[in-house]
């Protein structure tokens, strides 16, 4: 099964799911701005990608942190910022139970969830 985490009206989320609708492919969402990402499941997804790679450094939420919050260096700090701003997590998050991608690129997209048996 695979599951995307994201934010519901984020145009890449909105890619994410018209890609995947129109190929016809199963997902579960999770809203992570409404139901939030359980604090295991950030720091599952910072020891196998990187906290750097999941913090959206890009966006109008980190651009509203003060300079103290976007100086962080730790995957500690990184977890607090995005537990208390979920919007900082970059989207889509894709798990199929053994692997993760985050991003949506058509092109890795279809090979990830070709690999999920999807």
């Amino acid at each position: 099964m695979v599951t995307i985490y994201g934010i519901k009206n984020c145009a890449t989320m909105k890619k994410a799911f018209a890609w995947c609708e129109a190929r016809g492919v199963d997902y579960a969402f999770h809203d992570y701005k409404k139901s939030g990402v359980p604090r295991e499941r950030l720091v599952l997804w910072c020891q196998h990608l990187g906290w750097k790679t999941l913090v959206n450094s890009r966006g109008t939420t980190w651009r509203k942190l003060s300079p103290e919050q976007q100086a962080i260096t730790t995957q500690s700090q990184a977890v607090a910022l995005m537990l208390e701003y979920p919007s900082l997590i970059k989207r889509p998050v894709v798990e199929t139970g053994e692997q993760l991608l985050v991003g949506f690129t058509p092109e890795l997209f279809a090979s990830f969830v070709d690999k999920a048996g999807a």
